[in-house]
């Protein structure tokens, strides 16, 4: 039987690269939750399910975490806690979404195999926690293998079940074992066919870290080349793409035409969801799904700022080319300090609509009693009982099913994009700005993105591989550290023929070996930004001179400063400095029909956010919803009735007003009507939703 498995698992392994993605045909808005029965401390499935229709909660996702549940020993198996959700569920009119358990590996499972616990740079990982399991390894497949087919077996007919998430927040895990280590030498040579290759491209000359033969190639875990650890990153995501197409391949097996695949993407994590993942490439994984489904994670009460939920939502809407995405997981009540004040829960719930989610779902229903995400609180609280978030929920799930036909599939359409790289994000992480030197790849990124959601510029995510570049008007690209020649020269026809970019230092350093290019920095940029620098330093006491209307502590200039000469570009900024004074900081250029703009050091938020609005007027992208600014938040699309919708959020704890600048039309929370250049109300925390007529 176990034969019989790996050669299925081999013809999977074949068929990864080959996806059947289709996307869903979605006709209500999704509102739910996690819920796990069996963690429950008494039986109480029928009275959840009467709160949740009570709240309006219409979907559910089980199972993703019962692997030793659905399978207590090695072959046997149970399916009581998924059979009495799903007809629970049924029941009640609740759809549910079967996730695949294989982010928590049982205890038989380790004992028969203690090699499945991956080992990483820090050791073997110890038995406990969730996802400390080598996905590459062949005996974990075979056992994931199974379990997904059995349980797919016993629900897919199941007509509750609407959809499958595969997995749980996927990544490498860090896995860098033996046999990976393996994989990576095939991949390598298969990549670059010869060690000349590869001693010369890495530049492994260096402390005598040249390979002069394959079965001497060493583990990547001590890797002093940045150039080689980057590649090593680049393996590892690859490993987490191909799993991710696998189990798909799986469930597409056996799952009805009328089911959905997902997952549920996470985010750089600062104590909440904060950028771009550094252990998996969003965009290749997406493509074996059949919708994008994200986590978002955020801060609360007086910190709540709507722009983590922005940030995801917009990363997931590009992942399947701008569209409509599902929302697997936010808070309720979540971390203690998360706790929302009235209002809240509401503005958080609407904000994810605005952005262009077809679903927002709690992690997790109930709170859990023990173990490690006690402290974590669902929906309900630790004594299941109603509390002040499940009552402001309920007025959520109301509007939810009263709106859905205004609100779902709104599609939306950007002219700015943010440009983003897992390369560039690797090699910059191999080298940084330098000792003790915290900012990174995701900072930067996340202060040109917080710009523009300050100044409701609706933007979107691309990444090399996009095929949509061109279609827009302007285009942030933060950080390119790491890119080919290709990428480069793209850049500049696009450039030459009537875009805007905005670069920031350290940009077309290196290429996409992370091998620092030969020629006057920044690379073959250089052409479209009209400057060259061949030194850069840190800033002591240095601040920018130039005619930026800014205050003097918003000119200063703190970890990176690049001495920049223009050749045809126009300087906007010199640096204040008695030596460093003769150098641009920063500049823009005229190069065929658009215009490269160049900012060679790490600025204030003020400096970006006046750039960004440079070029967003440039652009004639200036427009009403500029006229507002945060905390104050617009944003707009296109219903699937062809009516265009406003959503307008007050996101601080003051009252405000504001003048609706667009064509009649009526307030949906309220039902009333609203007229061109009405004066309208926003109380804190609150909200307004309108159609236009």
């Amino acid at each position: 039987m176990k034969k019989k498995y790996l050669l299925l698992l081999l013809l999977q392994l074949c068929l990864c690269g080959h996806t059947f993605a289709q996307y869903p045909k979605m006709t209500k808005l999704l509102y739910g939750v996690a819920y796990y029965d069996e963690y429950m401390p008494y039986e109480r499935l029928d009275k959840d399910v009467q709160m949740m229709k009570d709240c309006g909660i219409n979907v559910v996702r089980i199972a993703e975490s019962t692997w030793s549940t659905v399978e207590p020993q090695d072959g046997i198996f149970d399916f009581t806690h998924i059979d009495r959700v799903l007809n629970a569920m049924h029941k009640g009119g609740i759809s549910v979404i079967i996730g695949t358990p294989t982010y928590a590996v049982p205890t038989w499972m380790v004992k028969k195999h203690p090699e499945i616990l991956a080992i990483t740079p820090s050791g073997q990982n110890q038995y406990g926690a969730r996802q400390n399991m080598d996905i590459t390894n062949t005996d974990f497949k075979f056992y994931a293998n199974r379990v997904i087919r059995k349980i797919m077996e016993h629900v897919k007919d199941n007509p509750a079940v609407i959809g499958y998430q595969v997995d749980n927040e996927t990544k490498s895990y860090g896995t860098s074992g033996p046999n990976v280590q393996a994989l990576f030498v095939k991949y390598m040579q298969a990549k670059y066919k010869t060690l000349d290759n590869i001693n010369k491209i890495f530049g492994l000359d260096y402390w005598s870290n040249r390979i002069n033969n394959w079965d001497d190639f060493p583990s990547m875990n001590g890797t002093i080349n940045g150039s080689l650890a980057a590649e090593f990153a680049k393996f590892q995501r690859q490993l987490v793409t191909d799993y991710m197409a696998w189990q798909a391949a799986i469930i597409r097996e056996y799952k009805r035409p009328d089911q959905f695949i997902t997952h549920n993407f996470d985010f750089d994590w600062r104590g909440y969801s904060f950028g771009i993942q550094t252990e998996i490439d969003h965009f290749a994984a997406a493509k074996a799904l059949d919708i994008a489904g994200v986590d978002i994670y955020h801060a609360s009460q007086d910190k709540l700022t709507g722009a983590e939920i922005s940030f995801g939502g917009d990363v997931a809407r590009s992942m399947k080319g701008v569209k409509n995405y599902l929302v697997m997981e936010t808070e309720a009540q979540g971390f203690p300090q998360w706790t929302p004040y009235p209002g809240q829960l509401r503005l958080q719930a609407f904000s994810h609509l605005a952005s262009g989610a077809n679903m927002v779902e709690y992690w997790p229903w109930h709170s859990i009693h023990n173990s490690a995400e006690t402290y974590w609180k669902g929906l309900l609280s630790h004594d299941f009982e109603p509390n002040p978030v499940y009552d402001e929920a309920k007025t959520i799930g109301k509007d939810f099913a009263r709106l859905s036909p205004q609100l779902i599939n709104l599609k939306k359409k950007s002219e700015v994009a943010i440009l983003f790289s897992n390369e560039a994000l690797s090699g910059f992480k191999a080298f940084g700005f330098g000792w003790g030197v915290h900012t990174g790849y995701n900072d930067v990124l996340r202060q040109f993105y917080d710009g523009l959601y300050h100044m409701n510029i609706p933007c979107d995510f691309v990444d090399p591989s996009s095929s949509s570049i061109e279609n827009y008007k302007v285009l942030i690209v933060p950080l390119l550290y790491a890119a080919p020649d290709s990428l480069l020269q793209r850049l500049n026809r696009f450039v030459k023929n009537g875009g805007h970019i905005i670069y920031t230092f350290k940009s077309g350093f290196s290429d996409e070996n992370v091998k620092v290019r030969t020629t006057h920095q920044p690379g073959i940029i250089e052409e479209a930004c009209g400057i060259y620098y061949s030194q850069f330093t840190v800033p002591e006491n240095v601040s920018l001179k130039g005619d930026l209307g800014l205050s003097a502590a918003d000119k200063k200039l703190n970890t990176w400063m690049e001495l920049i000469t223009p050749t045809t570009a126009k300087v906007l900024a010199y640096y204040d400095h008695p030596v460093w004074g003769k150098y641009a900081a920063i500049t823009e250029n005229n190069y065929g029909k658009g215009i490269a703009t160049y900012i060679g050091c790490l600025t204030t938020s003020a400096v970006t956010d006046k750039l960004l609005a440079d070029a967003v007027k440039k652009a004639g992208l200036w427009s009403e919803d500029q006229q507002l600014s945060f905390p104050v938040i617009t944003k707009s699309g296109i219903n699937q009735k062809g009516k265009t919708v406003h959503y307008y959020f007050n996101y601080s704890d003051k009252e405000t007003h504001f003048t609706y600048p667009y064509n009649n039309g009526k307030e949906l929370l309220s039902g009333n009507s609203v007229s061109k250049n009405t004066a309208l109300q926003l109380m804190p925390w609150d909200m307004k939703i309108i159609e236009v007529n």
